[in-house]
C-alpha cells in the first residue's frame, strides 16, 4: 500500500512541475513565434497541458481513494488486500506465490494479483487450511491456502526491521 502511494506521489510530482514549470515556459516559447492559429508548437503544448492536467487529477482523485481505505476492515487473521499468500494449485501439485494488490499495481508475471480478478476474489476471507475452487478462463482451479502474512503482520515485520537499518548506519 505505501508502495502504491508513493508511486502516486512521485508521478505526481513529475507532472506538476511539468504543468507549473515546463509546459508555461514551452507556450510562451510557441507564442513568441507569432500567428498562433497555425502554431504546432503551441498546439502540441496546450494539448500536453490538457493531459498533463487531466491525469493530475486522476492520480488526485486515486490518492484521495487510498486514503480512505479503512485498514481496521481489512482481516488480520484471513486473506484481504496487501496479503502475501502461498497456495497449493491441488490441480498441478505446485505452489504458486500471490500478493493481493489494487488494480493499478497489478503485475501478473510477478505474482502481483488484483482483489477484483478471478483468484483474488476466490481468495479473499479465506485463511491457512482452507481450499477453495476458483472458476478463472482457463477452467476450475483447486487451490489450498498453505501460507499466509497479512498486510497488518507485514507492515509490524517492516516497523520491527527499520530501527535495525537504523542501526546499521
Amino acid at each position: 500500500m505505501l508502495d502504491l502511494i508513493k508511486k502516486l506521489q512521485d508521478e505526481i510530482a513529475v507532472l506538476e512541475n511539468e504543468f507549473r514549470v515546463e509546459l508555461p515556459r514551452e507556450i510562451l516559447k510557441a507564442r513568441a513565434h507569432g500567428d498562433l492559429s497555425e502554431n504546432a508548437e503551441y498546439h502540441a503544448a496546450k494539448e500536453r497541458q490538457a493531459f498533463v492536467n487531466a491525469r493530475l487529477g486522476q492520480l488526485h482523485a486515486r490518492l484521495r481513494d487510498i486514503s480512505m481505505i479503512d485498514m481496521s476492515k481489512i482481516p488480520h487473521d484471513r486473506i484481504g488486500l496487501g496479503s502475501v499468500v502461498i497456495v497449493l494449485d491441488v490441480d498441478k501439485d505446485e505452489k504458486v506465490r500471490y500478493k493481493l494488490v489494487t488494480s493499478e499495481d497489478v503485475d501478473v508475471a510477478n505474482g502481483l494479483i488484483s482483489t477484483v480478478s478471478p483468484i483474488g476474489r476466490g481468495l479473499l476471507g479465506k485463511q491457512v487450511g482452507d481450499t477453495v475452487r476458483i472458476t478463472i478462463p482457463g477452467g476450475v482451479r483447486e487451490m489450498e491456502v498453505i501460507e499466509l502474512s497479512t498486510i497488518h503482520q507485514i507492515a509490524e515485520q517492516l516497523k520491527a526491521a527499520a530501527p535495525a537499518a537504523e542501526g546499521d548506519k
